[in-house]
């Protein structure tokens, strides 16, 4: 028999290649992916448990998928991810509903998995510990778009931060080889991609822990020789580890993005401190002047939490000036989530949920002023930018991203005047702009 399987992919890009890795492991002779879930004999859900926010979807998303066991064709619900990874002994109980639960690092195991619980019909709970790491060879099903891809370049974190559960979801730091990354690459540049968007909790740590020399500036030296492919971008830098190597390289080598996402979190250095960050205030500012003076037509997102157990109001208001002089193009907020088993949960002066609220809301108001007067800044500029295809509002347009605006969590440019292509890179002067998106026309096709 063949089954049809749906799969629902929730949280960060990190977690979206997990789940394409999880579908590259059921081989088609005995497996048919479906994107309609009604029809589907079995629905994976790969979860996210980062904040508080996460989970609460995390669980309504079950839930909701639930309902195909009792009108639907499914008879097999699986949970994968970071929250079986987190609550493996208290979700059997809570989500009777649920046939399988699997965790962050049991991709490999899939089959056997679902076989067993196909033959016993027994809840099984296979949480095994987060060590595995994917290479060039693992099987993938991409669902991202055909010109845009993710490539994770290590799993695991060694940073500790004081609010963050990541090492306990996903491990210790595991790098990749520069030659199975490349060879991935090359593979997904075969298929049509133009654009690969490197992804690690911490890309600048990449190699650190194989003691063999492998770091994050020779593996670009490599991808940039790599015939056809267009942009390479950079996600999430933690800033003490940008080198000068690292600026300059970006700032010589065209298909690395002008783009850097570099999350700070804060910049007072007393909250710093006790989020157990490795930079203080003078670090961020000397390195945000490096990055500025060496490549100056630089767009930088950060993010930054709010809420933190002891901010006060004088440390939020000197957050909230910091944003507003304008130091980046892009700026993610988070409410502070109190996460057990983290060093922050057990601090004192924990910060009201209303407080958090309404910093949060200051916050993000300042960063759309910037954003909006950088984006005025590019109206009359040429800018090339990668063509996705006719807008959701109105098949009149069509609708690209510039170097500028990584895939899901930035802005979208949309064209008015000419034509290209889906997947094609093309150079287009900005007309318009909005706080986070940009409008103009098509000057010239590759």
């Amino acid at each position: 028999m063949k089954f049809k399987v749906s799969l629902v992919s929730l949280g960060c890009p990190k977690n979206l290649v997990d789940a394409e890795v999880m579908l590259g492991h059921l081989p088609p002779e005995r497996f048919e992916i479906t994107l309609n879930e009604a029809e589907a004999d079995v629905i994976i859900v790969n979860t996210c448990s980062f904040i508080k926010e996460a989970k609460e979807e995390s669980v309504e998303t079950i839930l909701n998928v639930a309902d195909y066991k009792k009108n639907g064709n499914c008879r097999l619900l699986v949970v994968s991810g970071c929250l079986p990874q987190r609550y493996r002994d208290e979700l059997a109980g809570e989500l009777p509903e649920v046939d399988l639960f699997m965790g962050t690092a049991d991709a490999p195991k899939i089959i056997a998995l679902l076989d067993n619980a196909l033959q016993t019909g027994k809840q099984v709970e296979a949480v095994g510990l987060p060590e595995y790491l994917y290479d060039h060879t693992t099987p993938r099903v991409k669902s991202s778009p055909h010109y845009s891809a993710y490539v994770k370049i290590a799993e695991g974190c060694a940073n500790h931060c004081s609010y963050c559960i990541i090492p306990e979801l996903r491990g210790m730091l595991r790098s990749r080889t520069i030659q199975s990354v490349v060879q991935e690459v090359k593979s997904l540049v075969g298929q049509g991609v133009r654009e690969i968007n490197l992804i690690a909790q911490d890309i600048t740590a990449f190699g650190a822990d194989r003691e063999d020399g492998t770091r994050i500036e020779d593996l670009l030296r490599e991808l940039v020789k790599i015939k056809d492919l267009g942009w390479v971008r950079l996600l999430y830098a933690y800033p003490d580890g940008i080198s000068d190597e690292l600026i300059d390289l970006m700032a010589s080598e065209e298909k690395i993005c002008n783009y850097l996402d570099v999350p700070l979190q804060h910049i007072d250095d007393n909250i710093l401190a006790l989020m157990n960050r490795r930079v203080d205030e003078n670090a961020i500012r000397q390195l945000l002047q490096r990055i500025r003076s060496r490549i100056p037509d630089i767009t930088l997102r950060t993010t930054f939490i709010v809420g933190f157990p002891g901010e006060t109001g004088d440390q939020f208001d000197k957050l909230l000036d910091f944003v507003s002089e304008g130091h980046f193009e892009r700026v993610g907020v988070f409410r502070y989530s109190r996460e057990e088993g983290t060093p922050a949960a057990g601090l004192e002066d924990q910060v009201p949920e209303r407080t958090k609220k309404s910093r949060y809301t200051k916050l993000m108001k300042a960063q759309a002023r910037v954003s909006f007067r950088k984006n005025r800044a590019l109206v009359g500029r040429h800018e090339a930018v990668l063509v996705e295809g006719y807008s959701e509002e109105t098949d009149l347009l069509l609708q690209g991203r510039s170097a500028r605006q990584a895939p899901d969590v930035d802005g979208l440019v949309y064209i008015t005047a000419g034509h290209a292509d889906v997947g094609e890179i093309v150079r287009l002067k900005i007309t318009d702009s909005s706080e986070y998106d940009l409008i103009g026309e098509i000057i010239s096709a590759p």
